[in-house]
Parts: structure tokens; C-alpha cells; sequence
């Protein structure tokens, strides 16, 4: 694939209006999220919606239903940091490695028998890559529910192996997109990592 101004030019010229809105409503999503604003769950919900019909559409069933899970979770995220008065509004954490090798270890084993389920009775390519962002999204997910500090540091991880996945299949447009999450991930855990100090 090359990697020059005129394919990066055409392979955004090839999404539709709604991916493009689904996207920048996407970016929009880890820019609150980095800075706690429950504004965050509002544009992740509308972005996911879109995804999930763009997905259902272009029969990828997985990633449609991922992004309802990613729907659902906007809804509980709102709920969980929302809930109680302003000063005991949920705060970020962290959690302690026995908790990130017992959540790293379930995810390989899902990743494995997902993946294997896939490679073996669909006609899915990358299986396992596939899995993996799966798997750990939905992990990732509920810690952001949760204010983890730490699942930064897992999104930048899959934001990486996601773009090995997407470059493979083709998806320039979509490889650029998920770089800058990977800046917005760094930006993202800086920013909570300083507020959790300061708690």
C-alpha cells in the first residue's frame, strides 16, 4: 500500500459522510474524555450509533456489535460519572498489577478462543488480530466507566495493533484516524495521570 499524499487524499475521499461524521464525533469523544467532561459520553453514543449501522451494513457483525456494546457503555458511563453530589463524583483510579495481569491474562484467553472460533468455523481474516481488539476493547471500556488511569495505556496498545490490522486490509483512511487516537491516548493519560496526582 503506499503511503503518499494522493492515496491518503483518495482513501478519505472514499468514505461516506456518515463515516467521516462517526469519526470526527469519535475524536471529539477522547478530547472530553481526556479532560473528565461527561460531554464524552454524549458524543460517544451518537458516534458508535453510526458506526453500528455503517458495520451491520457492510456485514461486519463483530464490530457492529461492539460498537452497540461501546452504545451501551456510553449510557453507564454517563450514569457512573455522573451519579452522586459534584464532590463525590467518581474520581480517577488506579488499579494495582495483579489486577492488570488477571484482566491482561482473561483477554488472552478470550482472544484465543474467540479468534480460534473464528478462524475455524468463518471465513474471517486476521482472526486473531481481530479478536484481540475486541476482547480488549471491551476490557478497556469498563475501566474508562470506571476512570482507570491505566486504560490509556491499554487503548494506545490496541489503537496500535488496530492499525497493523487496518493497514493489512487496506483502510489508509482509517490507519490515519487511529494514529491520532493514539496521540489523543498519550494526551489522554498525561492529563489524568496529573489530575490524579493533584487529587
Amino acid at each position: 500500500m503506499n503511503f503518499d499524499l494522493n492515496s491518503i487524499l483518495s482513501a478519505f475521499s472514499l468514505m461516506s459522510s456518515w463515516e467521516i461524521l462517526a469519526s470526527l464525533l469519535g475524536v471529539a469523544y477522547i478530547i472530553f474524555l481526556a479532560k473528565e467532561s461527561l460531554w464524552a459520553w454524549v458524543f460517544g453514543f451518537f458516534s458508535t450509533l453510526i458506526y453500528t449501522i455503517i458495520f451491520w451494513e457492510g456485514a461486519l457483525v463483530s464490530s457492529s456489535f461492539l460498537n452497540f456494546y461501546y452504545m451501551i457503555m456510553a449510557f453507564y458511563g454517563f450514569y457512573s460519572w455522573n451519579k452522586g453530589e459534584s464532590e463525590d463524583r467518581l474520581k480517577i483510579s488506579n488499579r494495582n498489577m495483579s489486577y492488570h495481569i488477571k484482566a491482561i491474562l482473561a483477554g488472552i484467553v478470550f482472544t484465543l478462543v474467540i479468534g480460534y472460533l473464528s478462524s475455524t468455523y468463518t471465513d474471517a481474516k486476521f482472526a486473531y488480530m481481530d479478536s484481540f481488539i475486541m476482547v480488549f476493547s471491551i476490557i478497556s471500556t469498563w475501566m474508562v466507566t470506571q476512570k482507570v488511569l491505566e486504560n490509556w495505556l491499554y487503548w494506545i496498545v490496541i489503537d496500535s495493533v488496530a492499525i497493523v490490522l487496518y493497514w493489512n486490509n487496506g483502510y489508509l483512511a482509517t490507519v490515519i484516524l487511529f494514529t491520532l487516537y493514539i496521540i489523543l491516548g498519550l494526551f489522554g493519560y498525561i492529563k489524568w495521570k496529573k489530575e490524579f496526582i493533584l487529587q
